[in-house]
């Protein structure tokens, strides 16, 4: 039995590696994906032993502080940069910085997640054909805070070889974020004055 069960976390281990590693170098974004193609790698048919969300960020830090340590520290700190002035650019939105960029694990094929909050996703479509910014729409759906779904405008557009995703929030939602899909927590947003203060320790 204890064998068994060193064998379930190491193979749990090996597919939490895998995970990052299919996100670090192959630009997949999300954890279900990431676990559906690291389960057919390994030939994985057992759904239990699947790591969680946590997991699989913690081996995907591991991984690029063994791997890409010198070269994510600069991606990581471009990509700020470029959040920063997307932030200024969409500053009566009263954008917000959230997902990979904030976090620190983002890697060579991550995009800048930003919140935005507005009294209808139409003032942000405008927003954008005023300034004739190409961009694309879709849907998000999130858990909020008090557990409902919510199914959420997003707009999508690209910078360079970066992409900016907007996801439109009402006002009120400003006040308490939904729940982050790594560890159902409230998610962790920045505002301009704190990526700033991001990466002014990134300088340092």
């Amino acid at each position: 039995m204890a064998r068994r069960h060193r064998d379930h976390h190491r193979l749990k281990t090996l597919l939490a590696q895998e995970c990052a590693r299919l996100m670090a170098e192959e630009g997949i974004q999300d954890f279900r994906t990431a676990k559906r193609k690291a389960a057919l790698r390994l030939a994985v048919t057992d759904k239990a032993i699947l790591p969680d969300n946590a997991e699989i960020e913690q081996a995907l830090i591991d991984h690029q502080r063994l791997f890409h340590a010198d070269h994510q520290a600069i991606r990581l700190r471009g990509l700020r940069e470029t959040a920063l002035e997307a932030m200024r650019f969409f500053a009566r939105f009263r954008p917000r910085l959230v997902g990979p960029v904030l976090n620190g694990t983002a890697g060579p094929h991550a995009d800048i997640h930003l919140h935005l909050f507005t009294d209808t996703p139409k003032d942000v479509l405008m927003f954008l054909m005023e300034h004739r910014i190409p961009f694309e729409t879709s849907e998000r759906r999130l858990k909020l805070n008090n557990g409902d779904q919510a199914c959420l405008p997003v707009f999508r557009f690209g910078v360079g070889d970066t992409c900016i995703d907007l996801t439109v929030f009402t006002p009120l939602a400003e006040r308490e974020a939904p729940r982050s899909p790594v560890d159902g927590r409230p998610m962790r947003r920045a505002n301009l004055a704190e990526v700033q203060t991001l990466l002014a320790k990134d300088r340092s």
